[in-house]
């Protein structure tokens, strides 16, 4: 591995950390507008409501970054690359209506989404530096 890559993985886990405690609270932040929303958006013909969509999401990313933060890498990284790339927060019907269509409101949980993706992407990067 050279220098250059090394550098660019450090700098790129520095991030992912501090995205991973930016996002505990910015989470917190949200409370109220994490009741409002528990209202304003009930599952209609869904399995899952809108929060418990993100909390799927969540738990997820939350893992893998977990594992980065204490090991410094993610057990089967090809099969955590894939579900990463699989894991396009705005691909799930409920979270784009939501954050497309509430023009104005609900703006920490927009931040918390966007701060959400932004933590897969430096995780799926991190990991396929990994490989190289």
């Amino acid at each position: 591995m050279t220098d250059a890559i090394f550098n660019e993985q450090n700098l790129i886990c520095k991030n992912i950390l501090q995205l991973f405690s930016q996002l505990n609270n910015v989470y917190q932040n949200a409370l109220s507008e994490r009741q409002e929303i528990i209202i304003e958006f009930p599952p209609e013909d869904e399995e899952f409501s809108l929060l418990e969509e993100i909390e799927l999401l969540t738990v997820n990313l939350r893992g893998y970054a977990s594992q980065i933060q204490s090991t410094r890498q993610i057990t089967n990284k090809a099969q955590a690359i894939a579900h990463l790339q699989s894991m396009r927060i705005f691909n799930v019907a409920q979270i784009a209506r939501f954050y497309f269509n509430s023009n104005g409101k609900y703006e920490q949980m927009k931040n918390y989404l966007r701060i959400l993706d932004y933590l897969r992407l430096l995780m799926l990067e991190y990991l396929q530096l990994q490989k190289i």
